[in-house]
């Protein structure tokens, strides 16, 4: 056990002395632990074995593990593995820190290779993609391709999404504010509102996103820039936050900033808390005089938001939502 009241399953090997378990040994000293104390939060290994670039299973794992609280994996990441050695590579690394297997492979020389030495070893595996493909193969009547990283292929959906991720660039904090008349959603909002990391991540899905801050101006407050109301096409949401929350996020950022700077922190009205609060209150009161939807990013994670954006932009745009088979 380690100072922080965790276990991993190579610190709890003298906990496996228990032959007639019908756990495996990994698994086994997880489970005493939980046995003994079911408070200890305990480290356990996941390996992540993919012949692409493992997106999926990173995804997938991190859903899964996010369920047992009392839980961290520990993730070691096996990507592109598509040769015999990578995959003895792999194999030794498993054999080093055994825990959980889950993997995506097409080539069956690789999975027969994988699968028989977890067998051997008594490690837990699985291949997560099995049922939904041959749920997919009996509805269809078909069988599937085999082909490694095959929704990875460099199509025109590929390609959109280059353009998009260079038109976030382009369209960054308030950038180039007269080409936002091509943008699919234009999101607005005060400073630390999550912005630029939503648009990046609308940009990967495709859409063509840009951003703009609002700027507190004495004496007249947050004034949007002219072009907003300009703008017929694009989706455009408000984003705001708690004034706590944004005053703490502020606060560390001016932190870092007098740290590198090698000076002393001070204190402005960029992180009083009653001027952020009145930098909400302002921004809420123009979005609503639009007509605005508004999104609060308070506790949600950048994905909750953007999918939250998404359903949005279906119903501002039903026929491109169609193109994008988004219905």
């Amino acid at each position: 056990m380690d100072r922080g009241g965790q276990v991993t399953v190579g610190q709890a090997s003298l906990l496996n002395e228990r032959p007639d378990h019908p756990l495996p040994p990994a698994r086994r000293a997880i489970d005493i632990m939980a046995d003994r104390n079911p408070n200890i939060s305990t480290c356990f290994h996941v390996h992540l074995v993919s012949d692409s670039t493992g997106e999926t299973l990173v995804a997938m794992m991190k859903a899964s593990t996010a369920q047992f609280r009392n839980a961290t994996a520990l993730e070691h990441l096996h990507a592109l593995v598509r040769s015999d050695a990578q995959m003895e590579r792999t194999l030794d690394a498993i054999e080093n820190k055994p825990g959980v297997v889950i993997y995506t492979l097409v080539d069956p020389e690789k999975r027969q290779m994988l699968e028989s030495f977890c067998d051997r070893l008594h490690i837990p595996h699985v291949s997560i993609l099995d049922p939904t493909l041959a749920m997919m193969g009996r509805y269809l009547g078909v069988t599937t391709s085999s082909e490694v990283g095959a929704q990875r292929t460099l199509d025109k959906a590929y390609y959109d999404r280059i353009r998009a991720l260079d038109f976030a660039m382009a369209h960054d904090d308030g950038q180039q504010m007269d080409g936002l008349v091509d943008a699919d959603i234009v999101l607005l909002g005060i400073s630390r509102t999550s912005k630029t990391p939503t648009s990046i991540y609308l940009a990967n899905r495709g859409f063509k996103t840009g951003n703009i801050p609002l700027v507190p101006v004495e004496p007249h407050g947050i004034r949007l820039p002219p072009v907003v109301d300009t703008l017929e096409t694009p989706l455009v949401v408000g984003l705001v936050a708690s004034p706590d929350r944004i005053v703490e996020i502020r606060t560390n950022r001016l932190k870092s900033y007098d740290i590198a700077k090698g000076r002393a922190a001070g204190r402005t009205d960029y992180t009083d808390q009653g001027s952020v609060r009145d930098e909400v209150r302002e921004a809420k009161r123009q979005f609503a005089k639009r007509g605005f939807p508004v999104i609060d990013v308070s506790r949600r994670s950048i994905e909750e938001t953007a999918a939250q954006i998404i359903n949005l932009y279906k119903l501002h745009r039903p026929e491109q939502a169609a193109k994008r088979r988004l219905v």
